[in-house]
């Protein structure tokens, strides 16, 4: 038995570390957000509470039937709720009875509350994608954060490789006494300089993945890590779409847009629905009812007998008799059975002066929609806007890794040809360090302007609905 659970506690932790030690890609970690995320959760919640009230709309047009069982104990003088006759004895009754009411016409309420409901269901399942959708974009920032940190790393990494090299051929040169040591002195200055850069390189590279791993949510970030991919075009955007073409296509695309939109006509609704207050109601309602009463009897019409009660004044002879009858109990049983009373009526109601709530309700339920048409228009606003800054953004980006590029190739042919002469002793440290220093400063800025065009482009992609893959 200790075997088994050492086994089973074996297999555990090996799923484990190989779940830790995985590498995400960008759809790993879209898919798991999606899956994980708390915000998200509580909007998927907030779409199942808008589909019950709609599912409530719907059951609204049903007719309602509602039983009810009572018992009464009366006490002193009273009367019999079956019989109607005074009793002066305690007395015990039991009420049963069925009702039901449906409404034939009322305004229109019913049929437009499902309207509205259904537009607000829409509007709620358009509010889980936006969620999804932006948080989306968040990861996928942050992604490209995290591989712009690598590129920069490997970058530092291999500059100071270089200047490895040229402190131990700079050491040479001193014990051979063709250069002085103060060149030594500097080279050794920008080893040191660099070491820091990568060190800061790092830092930030960790805090970069650290970022990501929080909008994922997760309980670790030990051994988190992502796949690099094996190339990242930069040249996805040559050919950058128009405003109004990425505009037209977020309108279609983007749920912002459309939950603002379903919200509006669910408004909409919401005033037929108060219109339709003012109508009048018409409506039908039925029911059936029973009881018991223990102060019934029974009258035996067989057991029948007369008694005398008197005579006739003036005419002795003419005897006044009574007719009296025999009486058994009333069971339970037949009094709930002959007790049995149904109804069924049809009624119309007319709203005359109701404390102006009618009206009220209507001004209410306009300012609403005309609410909900300012928001439309706001969330359309400042979609264009934002629009219009990706696509300034975009061109500015592409100018700028253009540019990039060419002073990556000039800064790295300066700084070879100075390395060249440095290594005769025609140029000092001084001047080698400064042709270093800007060659790397052209490979960062070129990596920064490469990322900053990707995700320029990324952006633009986003507004389309065009899946963000790297």
């Amino acid at each position: 038995m200790k075997i088994k659970y050492l086994l089973l506690f074996l297999i555990s932790f090996i799923q484990v570390q190989a779940f830790s030690q995985k590498k995400w890609t960008l759809e790993d970690c879209i898919n798991y957000a999606h899956a994980n995320n708390l915000q998200i959760k509580r909007q998927e919640l907030q779409a199942k509470v808008a589909n019950v009230d709609l599912l409530q709309s719907y059951t609204n047009i049903l007719p309602d039937l509602n039983g009810n069982i009572s018992r009464n104990y009366g006490f002193g003088r009273q009367i019999d709720p079956f019989t109607n006759d005074f009793i002066l004895n305690n007395s015990i009754s039991d009420n049963y009875s069925v009702t039901s009411n449906i409404s034939l016409f009322n305004g229109l309420q019913n049929y437009n509350n499902i309207r509205s409901n259904q537009y607000a269901s829409l509007a709620a399942i358009q509010n889980v994608e936006k969620e999804k959708i932006e948080n989306t974009f968040n990861i996928s920032s942050a992604y490209l954060e995290i591989l712009f940190q690598k590129e920069l790393l490997e970058v530092a990494k291999n500059q100071k490789e270089v200047t490895v090299l040229q402190v131990d051929r700079t050491q040479k040169l001193v014990d051979a006494g063709n250069v002085a040591k103060g060149d030594l002195l500097e080279i050794q200055a920008q080893l040191a300089n660099e070491n820091l850069i990568v060190t800061n390189t790092q830092n930030q590279l960790n805090l970069s993945i650290l970022n990501l791993s929080q909008l994922l949510d997760l309980d670790s970030t030990s051994n988190f890590d992502i796949v690099v991919p094996d190339t990242i075009d930069p040249n996805i955007a040559k050919d950058i779409p128009s405003v109004s073409l990425v505009y037209n296509d977020a309108l279609e695309y983007l749920p912002h847009v459309k939950s603002a939109e379903y919200l509006l006509k669910s408004y909409e609704k919401q005033l037929a629905i108060q219109k339709g207050r003012r109508s009048p109601m018409l409506y039908l309602s039925g029911s059936i009812y029973t009881g018991y009463s223990d102060q019934r009897t029974l009258v035996n019409t067989n057991d029948f007998s007369e008694q005398e009660i008197g005579y006739i004044q003036g005419n002795p002879s003419q005897i006044v008799v009574s007719p009296s009858y025999g009486v058994s109990d009333y069971s339970y049983s037949q009094q709930f059975n002959d007790n049995i009373a149904q109804s069924l009526s049809i009624g119309l109601s007319i709203p005359i002066l109701n404390r102006w709530e009618v009206n009220n309700g209507i001004s209410r339920a306009r300012i609403q929609m005309e609410d909900s048409k300012f928001e439309l228009d706001q969330v359309k606003q400042q979609l264009y806007k934002n629009i219009q800054q990706a696509h300034n953004d975009a061109i500015s980006a592409r100018e700028k890794y253009n540019s990039a590029i060419e002073a990556v190739k000039s800064n790295k042919e300066s700084f070879h040809y100075t390395e060249q002469k440095f290594s005769v002793g025609m140029v000092n440290s001084v001047e080698y360090n400064i042709a270093k220093n800007n060659y790397i400063k052209a490979e960062s800025d070129l990596l920064q302007a490469k990322y900053e065009y990707i995700f320029a482009a990324k952006i633009l992609d986003f507004y389309r609905g065009i899946p963000i893959t790297l």
